[in-house]
């Protein structure tokens, strides 16, 4: 059960642009933002961080993006965002075989060397104490442009941010990423407890 209960949508008018912008990314309006909207400068920061960062004019790809955010929140441990990151990348265009075979993405061919070195990188960095090494760095340029590491480490620390948010209020899950998250993570140990999953 959530610490704080998401406040309903229309409380504050002033928010309906950057609510409907969420919905459109997700099919929804994130109870994270629902709970957020009592300070409604922070929704819009938010809002205006995550449009820089999820830009689809950008280097990389937003099912990418997507991805390394979820890899980044499956380090921090929060299960609301790993859910959520997902339901967003398949949005963004990640295909369904790829989702699938998410838990071997080191051997499977659907996944290229490329993204298994942002993979490992988001691993790296949502993690506390940071793992990022000069290893992991070094592959990552194998692949990708200095301009491209900037925009792939925006979006990790952008759920970093929502990590925090979200375990620290043990926001509940919507509808959507709840049943995404018992199909596909449960083998990982995925069980959405402290975010209202029932088992």
């Amino acid at each position: 059960m959530a610490f704080l209960d998401p406040l309903p949508r229309e409380t504050t008018p002033e928010l309906a642009e950057t609510f409907d912008h969420f919905a459109e990314i997700l099919g929804f309006v994130p109870n994270s933002l629902l709970t957020m909207q009592r300070r409604p400068e922070i929704v819009k920061a938010f809002g205006t961080l995550t449009s820089a960062v999820m830009d689809p004019d950008g280097t990389v790809d937003p099912a990418t993006k997507r991805l390394l955010a979820h890899f980044a929140s499956r380090a921090a441990g929060c299960q609301y965002c790993e859910a959520h990151s997902l339901i967003a990348a398949g949005i963004s265009g990640l295909s369904q075989d790829k989702l699938d075979a998410l838990w071997d993405y080191r051997t499977s061919p659907l996944y290229s060397d490329a993204e298994r070195a942002a993979l490992e990188f988001a691993l790296a960095a949502g993690s506390v104490p940071n793992g990022v090494d000069a290893g992991i760095m070094a592959r990552l340029r194998e692949h990708w442009s200095e301009d491209q590491i900037v925009e792939m480490l925006g979006a990790i620390c952008l759920y970093g941010f929502l990590n925090r948010w979200n375990d620290s209020l043990a926001t509940d899950l919507e509808d959507a990423p709840r049943a995404l998250g018992q199909r596909l993570l449960g083998e990982g140990g995925w069980t959405g407890a402290r975010h209202g999953v029932e088992d």
